[in-house]
């Protein structure tokens, strides 16, 4: 990692998604872009995503509040944070902000990975 990485995006995984892009709408006069029926992207000045909300089913691999830090490449982050003490919760995978992973560190807390 040659940047000292910062928040670069937040998600929120729930069992009722349309509940909560209502309340956080409502509590934070975020704008809310649904891209589908699970899916939403939240937040942002002058509508701009910071963020997303989306539906967890059986298979999510987490719910909750997860932030995701900006690294130049989110294999070898997930590699460090793994021989640090953390596990794998979600595999690298593309998404349309950028490459995405999820770890949970020594004490299970959910943390995010994103490269742009």
């Amino acid at each position: 990692m040659t940047s000292t990485p910062t928040p670069g995006w937040f998600d929120i995984s729930t069992p009722d998604a349309a509940q909560a892009r209502r309340f956080y709408q409502e509590l934070f006069g975020w704008t809310v872009n649904a891209i589908d029926e699970t899916y939403a992207l939240v937040g942002g000045d002058g509508g701009s995503p910071a963020g997303g909300i989306g539906q967890a089913g059986p298979g999510s691999p987490y719910t909750g509040f997860v932030v995701y830090f900006t690294v130049d490449d989110v294999e070898a982050a997930l590699a460090r944070a793994e021989s640090l003490g953390g596990s794998r919760v979600m595999e690298p995978s593309p998404t349309p902000m950028g490459r995405i992973a999820v770890f949970a560190d020594p004490d299970g807390n959910h943390v995010g990975l994103v490269s742009h």
